[in-house]
């Protein structure tokens, strides 16, 4: 067997040139598959981890999905706030552990404004049960005072200290500022790839304070209210946008979503944030299959060049092959050689482009994460890799039967001629 290897690679070097192109296009194709499976499967898993340890969703009555993108994406706007006094009367619950109120409405440069409490940043989980972080700094506690996301901090230049003027509404550009409340960078949140990163935090109570010199969308020309001024009043919400809840027994869930979704006082929606989020995924599973169906045309394309090349070498080993039958070795043995080299190559391929996403993933991990908000993971030995793999290899031996065949063939006929 030793020698049958030996004789194979020596095969393989003495046409190197045409092995090299062969070998580099199986690697460039195999390091596309195996790239847009891994992040195609660490998106999805990262999509389905956007929110984690939240067991209700509670806005005013409208779809599922748009429910969603609104609380958790910061897409689109809900189509009524609800009452205070609901929420209150939900959040009291026996079944219910801690709730989270969430005020939307406001944005800065683009990047949406979130008003909540301090419990946002404790109990708000994400990935797998992972509680947010502060890279610098400290939650709110001022009245003007702002956290914000990894994201915002290094695309916008803010530090701690920094002055931000937020804008009433959701516009990219709006020319309704805040300017006469101007907010301080307090906190800045640590990377989590979710759109938490791209959000802004305040208070509740800062968020009335912002718009109590305003009305219908409008600011009233010549009021302003002092900072004084806002520690004498009353600044408890009189409607949010939506909250979170977490319940004490799991069990629980679907009961209370029942009593939400039937709340006489107003129309709500609870939802169930994994539920929908799946939901949510199967609606862009065109776009993942034809990203999975790309790759794998690649793939598809360098096999077929191996087999060329395999072939086209046939006709040039017509000597070899003619030496090879004088030294006894028969049609099989001759296919068998054809298809080691196959095998050679496509395994070299196979552990080279392994080999070298491992490298970029591990290097450039937290770029991905720092610039695009993907969370990828380093650890490429997953059971869905091996099969891959595996497929991989399994295809290179099926297709390099074709020059195998016909080389088979070739030493049948010499052997037939030499009879």
């Amino acid at each position: 067997m030793s020698m049958f290897l030996r004789l194979a690679t020596q095969s393989l070097w003495h046409r190197k040139s045409s092995v090299i192109v062969a070998f580099l296009a199986i690697t460039i194709s195999v390091f596309i598959l195996l790239a847009v499976e891994h992040i195609r499967h660490q998106v999805k898993q990262n999509f389905n981890s956007t929110i984690s340890g939240v067991d209700l969703i509670v806005g005013a009555r409208t779809g599922d999905i748009n429910l969603l993108l609104y609380s958790v994406f910061r897409i689109g706007d809900a189509t009524q706030n609800i009452d205070w006094q609901s929420y209150q009367n939900i959040s009291q619950q026996k079944s219910v552990a801690w709730s989270v109120p969430i005020s939307l409405g406001d944005s800065h440069k683009g990047y949406r404004v979130v008003g909540t409490t301090k419990d946002y940043f404790t109990y708000f989980k994400y990935g797998q049960r992972q509680a947010l972080e502060f890279a610098q700094g400290r939650a709110f506690d001022g009245v003007f005072d702002v956290v914000i996301g990894a994201d915002i901090a290094r695309q916008l230049g803010y530090k701690i200290g920094s002055k931000i003027i937020l804008a009433h509404g959701t516009a990219q550009n709006s020319f309704s500022l805040h300017d006469d409340t101007p907010f301080t960078v307090v906190g800045i949140l640590a990377a989590t790839g979710t759109p938490v990163a791209r959000s802004l935090h305040i208070s509740l109570g800062a968020m009335e304070a912002i718009h109590m010199n305003w009305k219908n969308g409008i600011r009233l020309p010549g009021k302003t209210v002092s900072l004084d001024e806002l520690t004498e009043q009353d600044l408890q919400p009189k409607t949010i946008t939506a909250f979170m809840l977490g319940l004490k027994n799991k069990i629980t869930t679907f009961h209370l979503q029942r009593e939400i979704n039937n709340y006489q006082p107003e129309a709500l929606s609870a939802i169930i944030p994994g539920v929908t989020l799946s939901r949510l995924w199967q609606m862009l599973s065109s776009v993942e299959m034809a990203l999975s169906l790309i790759s794998l045309m690649v793939l598809v394309a360098a096999l077929l060049g191996l087999a060329a090349m395999l072939l086209s070498s046939i006709r040039e080993r017509l000597r070899e092959i003619a030496v090879l039958r004088a030294l006894g070795m028969g049609p099989w043995r001759i296919l068998l050689l054809i298809e080691l080299e196959a095998v050679l190559i496509t395994s070299a391929s196979v552990v080279s482009a392994f080999v070298m996403l491992m490298v970029i993933i591990n290097g450039w991990g937290d770029a991905l994460l720092a610039n695009y908000g993907i969370a990828v993971s380093g650890n490429l030995f997953t059971l869905s890799n091996l099969y891959l793999c595996l497929g991989v290899f399994g295809s290179g031996v099926l297709i390099s039967l074709i020059p195998a065949i016909t080389a088979y063939t070739r030493a049948l006929h010499s052997r037939l001629a030499e009879s």
